[in-house]
């Protein structure tokens, strides 16, 4: 019972201590998206998008190599992107 009371108070601490380790490892880039302005011209818009989802990528955890896993992976991709498209208009 006492190990529990310990690495409940541990837990605790380092929820004070570190915040940032208990957030989603998505971040908000509020300033980034202020200045974010989306290309007319296709090409651009294209490399646009692919660069803005490299970066959305490297925020996330390894891309998982089952299938399922990776589906689910895929749809967190696409929906953070179209969140911060949308952010961005």
């Amino acid at each position: 019972m006492f190990e529990v009371v310990v690495l409940f108070l541990f837990v605790a601490a380092a929820w004070v201590i570190l915040p940032s380790f208990f957030k989603p490892r998505v971040v908000d880039h509020s300033i980034y998206l202020e200045q974010l302005k989306i290309p007319q011209d296709s090409v651009l818009k294209r490399h646009f998008i692919a660069h803005l989802k490299s970066e959305i990528e490297s925020s996330l955890y390894p891309c998982p190599t089952d299938p399922k896993l990776r589906q689910r992976y895929d749809a967190q991709v696409a929906a953070e992107l179209k969140n911060r498209l949308a952010r961005a208009i």
